[in-house]
């Protein structure tokens, strides 16, 4: 079964900040859900307009995410929405259910989902 665990984070427009904080989000995802990197079928991401400097799918390939299927995407612009946002959807095989993912939201980007206080 394929469950979808979904995430977001800040970044400043750097490429060092972009990659650190992308690696730390996918690190926190994959220990939170106890996730096999070998089952993460593909990553999602999208980037708001305001980051530019690398994609965010590069800082996967890092941390040894190697046959995973990646696309990088720019935010849809909505007024008054969150800037330099990092959004994530990992798709992985899973015995668990949708249910059971564990989303995880950091620094700023918890704002998005206070539903899912850590």
């Amino acid at each position: 079964m394929t469950i979808c665990i979904r995430g977001a984070v800040t970044a400043e427009n750097s490429k060092n900040d972009i990659l650190a904080k992308t690696k730390e989000l996918l690190i926190e995802i994959i220990e939170e859900n106890n996730l096999n990197i070998d089952d993460i079928t593909s990553i999602l991401f999208t980037a708001t307009k305001d980051l530019d400097k690398v994609y965010p799918a590069v800082s996967a390939r890092e941390i040894g995410i190697t046959y995973a299927a990646l696309m990088c995407f720019q935010e849809m612009y909505v007024e008054g929405s969150m800037e330099k946002c990092i959004r994530v959807t990992v798709m992985t095989e899973s015995d668990k259910k949708q249910k059971d993912a564990k989303h995880v939201f950091l620094g700023e980007a918890q704002k998005l989902r206070p539903d899912l206080k850590r």
